[in-house]
């Protein structure tokens, strides 16, 4: 029962273990689906499951049928038209770090937004090219097909090399949409909770800086050959720096006027985003006045600059895969895979967040996995979510997908009518488009600082997760990332935090002993906690913590117990010692025996319980030996464990702790586990953890249950007559209400099982001592008990 007493409560209950509580309460024994269980049920067939499936795969017909045509249809029309130039855009410029013709870039743009206006279930996010993703795939084109292979350089054997990597790119697009569909079937969507938010930082940070690196050779119009391998970007800056003085000044000059101009205009819509209505197309604008004064001034014969060429005008045929190309990269497009639903799920998140509306992992991993497979069909490369294309879909008012349909129409006209328009389009001016929407990904470097002071292992996996993949490459950086992240994550549980309790406040609060100076230590009793899951990496960090904790290794005290009584036998046979009304009297000159002839005797025999039923009188420990006996002192009676943290044990650490918790027992140390799951428990009984010396009786609902017994169970030892009231059944409420559940401040009264202030005394003085102050708080609350209690009075009668 709970009583609120002015910003107090005050609770009256029983002192509960985990068995009290659970006949009292008529605990249920549920039956827990197996995984057989869920398997049938994941292929069970009704009408209503047929629905909710079709439903989930299809969510396009849970939210068009509701589509709000009046208020929604204007804004998204007007987000598509901003996403759908900028899509553009992007698609012919990260076609180049794919090292692929910009043409390829408007396929990847536009197919992979048909497939997911399908089968999606975010409504903000602009699906298509992404940076990270293309340089991934860059990285593949440019080991399998190298630029060494294109030999002389004549046009034709250029056309051959550049269908070839177009082939390369599509095919392990194709694989990566095969591996993301295959996951979403399976329900793999929680696969992106191993890639943190510090991992995703530090790797697309890293991304950034190979897609600044890559574009140079663009900016600066040098031929520099691809180099995918460890340490390919220091290779990289080799050659270009080796070849700095052949720049084309007109590239050069453009590309840093080009991206002058875009950081600039960019910087005013983030700063001026709520005063505009749409943020400046700076990227149209550019690619616009760019293509014009190219064209107008023939900067291609003047001043020999790469153009944009031709584009390829209608779509291409469908394509299977090629299987050899698929076998060279089993691993880039499982990485590619992941990498791409995990940045794409985060932003998608982000938005439905905001917008509150659900979003489904595993369905996001189907619709990526088929827009994939369409795109690398017709000869596209893999797609994810640019950042800055959905903060423009989001922005500019775009409700649903519907926006991301009218984006694909805009990119549909330029594959089909006006892609000859680019045509004259400088190369140096698409680089820096790309290098231009990278200023989000490069910000992510104060990220660090932040991290520091926050979590330095989250610190440490980002910087680790940069450097790997700046100089490993992205590829195996990504591998080295997850691997040292895990690692972090089993460092931190293999070395769990360990602290010793205390009463703090004389309540049923216990802390840290170390963290405060009101506190009370029931005397005999150690209070140990484990904040973290216990399993075989870390048991034996757990067991040396806890005889830290105690002051002694119950193995070693026991085995000298054993010793010692094997001695003691020995001595009384030979008639060495002799027992007396004052204990035993050594007859003889003692003998000391060295630690060494501990070792030489049966080990399994000295790790068994003492036995001293055959002895004329029962050794006490805690008092004088035997000359040329020692046996380690234990100044403790009761262990409580804290499990409350622990939230599973394997088998390797129950056959530990059990071994333990063992060792305390025979030693006559009473050991309680308090705070466990109903779910351990149930595993413990499962794994035969129980036997006569480890018993269920020993688990306590909370630490203060425990406490409380214990302390009542030394009472009752020491007191008759609280032992006579136990047996009779009274009741171990600490605090009495009256039954009309009426409570005044005249008759309300603490009850405390300790004094109020920490002091040393005798078990038998100290209990003698709380029954009186006990009795004196019966004997002034009689005046304030009713004559119907009966129980109440029958306790007070009994103290």
């Amino acid at each position: 029962m709970v009583e609120p007493v002015g910003n107090h409560y005050v609770i009256a209950r029983p002192v509960y273990s985990e068995n009290a509580f659970n006949e009292e309460h008529e605990k249920l024994h549920r039956y827990h689906k197996t995984f057989w269980d869920h398997l049938k049920h994941y292929f069970s067939c009704s009408p209503q499951r047929v629905k909710k499936i079709a439903l989930n795969l299809f969510p396009v017909i849970s939210w068009l049928p509701a589509y709000r045509f009046r208020e929604w249809v204007l804004s998204d029309i007007v987000s598509g038209i901003n996403t759908g130039l900028v899509a553009v855009l992007q698609g012919l410029a990260f076609a180049l770090l794919v090292n692929v013709p910009p043409s390829y870039g408007l396929y990847a743009a536009f197919f992979p937004v048909l497939v997911y206006f399908i089968f999606g279930t975010s409504r903000h996010i602009s699906v298509g090219p992404f940076p990270v993703l293309s340089l991934m795939v860059g990285g593949v084109v440019t080991r399998l097909v190298p630029d060494d292979s294109i030999g002389n350089g004549n046009s034709t054997n250029i056309s051959a090399i550049n269908d070839e990597r177009v082939m390369v790119a599509a095919s392990v697009t194709f694989l990566s949409g095969i591996v993301q569909l295959l996951l979403g079937i399976f329900r793999f969507g929680f696969i992106v909770i191993y890639l943190s938010q510090s991992l995703i930082s530090g790797f697309t940070t890293a991304a950034a800086i190979h897609v600044l690196v890559s574009q140079l050779k663009f900016m600066f119009q040098l031929p520099v050959p691809g180099f995918n391998k460890p340490f390919g970007i220091i290779y990289t800056l080799e050659s270009i720096f080796s070849q700095i003085t052949e720049t084309n000044v007109a590239d050069l000059v453009t590309s840093l006027v080009v991206l002058l101009i875009v950081f600039v205009v960019k910087e005013m819509n983030d700063r001026y985003k709520e005063k505009l209505p749409t943020p400046i197309p700076i990227e149209l604008l550019v690619t616009v006045l760019a293509a014009l004064v190219s064209h107008f001034v023939n900067f291609e014969e003047k001043f020999n600059v790469a153009v944009v060429g031709k584009l390829e005008e209608g779509f291409q045929t469908p394509v299977a895969p090629d299987v050899g190309i698929l076998q060279n990269c089993i691993g880039d497009g499982i990485s590619i895979a992941i990498v791409g639903f995990a940045v794409a799920f985060s932003v998608a998140k982000v938005y439905s967040i905001k917008h509150d509306y659900p979003l489904d992992g595993n369905q996001e991993l189907i619709a990526f996995g088929l827009g994939n497979i369409v795109g690398g069909s017709f000869k596209g490369f893999a797609s994810s979510t640019a950042l800055s294309r959905s903060g423009v879909q989001e922005s500019t008012g775009g409700k649903t997908q519907i926006a991301g349909i009218i984006s694909s129409v805009i990119v549909l006209v330029v594959i089909l009518a006006i892609g000859f328009l680019l045509a004259p389009l400088q190369k140096s001016v698409l680089a820096s488009l790309a290098l231009g929407n990278l200023k989000g990904m490069l910000m992510q470097f104060k990220e660090v600082g932040i991290l520091w002071r926050k979590d330095k292992y989250d610190c440490v996996i980002w910087v680790v997760t940069f450097l790997s993949a700046v100089f490993l490459g992205l590829d195996i950086g990504l591998a080295t990332a997850v691997a040292f992240q895990l690692l972090t994550v089993v460092i931190r549980s293999q070395i769990p935090s360990c602290t010793v309790l205390a009463n703090v406040g004389r309540s049923n609060i216990y802390r840290n002993r170390k963290d405060y100076t009101d506190i009370y230590e029931p005397e005999g009793v150690k209070i140990f906690r484990c904040s973290s899951p216990i399993f075989f990496a870390n048991i034996e960090f757990f067991r040396e913590k806890l005889i830290t904790a105690v002051g002694f290794n119950p193995l070693r005290v026991l085995r000298k117990r054993n010793k010692a009584l094997r001695k003691i036998r020995k001595m009384l046979k030979k008639g060495e010692l002799r027992v007396t009304p004052k204990g035993l009297v050594c007859m003889a000159n003692p003998m000391y025996e060295s630690d060494e002839e501990l070792d030489n005797n049966k080990i399994e025999e000295l790790d068994q319980p003492t036995i001293m039923t055959d002895l004329p009188i029962r050794i006490n420990w805690s008092t004088d030996l035997p000359p040329g006996i020692t046996v380690p002192q234990v100044n403790i009676h009761s262990i409580i464990l804290d499990f409350s943290s622990v939230s599973f044990l394997d088998f390797s650490a129950m056959t530990v702790l059990r071994k333990t918790l063992k060792e305390f027992v025979r030693l006559n140390i009473d050991v309680y586990i308090a705070g466990a799951h109903g779910g351990l428990l149930d595993k413990l009984e499962r794994s035969a953890f129980f036997d006569e010396e480890i018993k269920p009786s020993m688990f306590f609902l909370t630490i203060h249950d425990a406490v409380l017994h214990i302390l009542l169970k030394k009472d009752i030892a020491s007191s008759p007559k609280l032992k006579l009231s136990e047996e009779k059944g009274r009741s171990n409420d600490n605090v009495i209400i009256p039954r009309n559940r009426q409570r005044s401040s005249e008759c309300t009264v603490r009850l405390w099982l300790w004094p109020s202030s920490p002091r040393k005394c005798s078990p038998e003085s100290c209990s003698w001592e709380c029954l009186g102050q006990i009795t004196k708080a019966f004997s002034s609350l009689s005046s304030c008990v009713s004559p119907g209690q009966k129980a109440s009075r029958e306790l007070i009668d009994g103290i």
